[in-house]
């Protein structure tokens, strides 16, 4: 059963969707490419396989992922992250990043691919074309942008 955060916040609204047990690493492995239930189940040790129906069943319904039939008899799908599956990307990479900082062992780490130095993060506003300064950034809510 979802949690349900009720209250008029982007944070806890998207974790209504994404905030269960499992639900960022099976979207992850998704990411990489391990995209059939099997598949998932393999890379996602320990997760109970209800528990992985469900989860996928949920991603679904909450249109992050599409199942593709690929095997009728018996019916065996494969998962495509939506186009809103596919922009947690950067969540992914900002927890990666997070990690890198704070985490007393450091599992992975975001380079570029072609130097292979440790990158960063980089806000950038497209109106004014121009990088910013975190202590630039001001979070308004909706009803203060009109």
């Amino acid at each position: 059963m979802k949690n349900h955060y009720n209250f008029p916040c982007n944070i806890a609204q998207t974790l209504n969707i994404i905030g269960d047990k499992w639900t960022m690493l099976i979207l992850r492995q998704l990411a990489n490419g391990y995209d059939t239930f099997n598949s998932l189940l393999e890379r996602l040790e320990g997760i109970p396989s209800n528990l992985l129906s469900n989860r996928l069943k949920s991603l679904e319904e909450d249109e992050l992922i599409v199942p593709i039939l690929y095997q009728e008899h018996p019916p065996r799908y494969r998962y495509v992250l939506t186009e809103s599956g596919k922009d947690l990307d950067d969540l992914f990479n900002c927890i990666i990043l997070w990690g890198q900082k704070h985490l007393k062992k450091c599992y992975k780490k975001l380079v570029h691919a072609d130097c292979k130095h440790v990158i960063e993060l980089q806000y950038y506003c497209p109106y004014c074309k121009k990088n910013i300064d975190k202590s630039q950034i001001a979070v308004i809510s909706e009803k203060d942008s009109n």
